[in-house]
């Protein structure tokens, strides 16, 4: 239940840190999760899970990681 904001704090306390690396290793953690839960039939969990993290993102939209992300985001509705 409180996966999706664990994962949200724990990027924002990367990028505050100004580890980049590591805070798109968590979005892409988020990311893989969220492919899982679709995959099981979890819609709204995997929309749940993703969209805080994405929403964590002050910068770097244009990354790789991030653009996947928010198109995962747009399939799940």
């Amino acid at each position: 239940m409180w996966l999706a904001e664990v994962l949200r704090l724990k990027g924002w306390m990367f990028q505050q840190q100004g580890k980049l690396d590591d805070a798109e290793q968590s979005l892409r953690a988020a990311t893989t999760l969220a492919r899982l839960l679709l995959a099981r039939g979890d819609r709204d969990e995997a929309r749940d899970l993703l969209a805080p993290v994405c929403g964590s993102f002050t910068e770097g939209f244009e990354t790789h990681d991030l653009k996947a992300a928010r198109g995962l985001l747009e399939e799940l509705g």
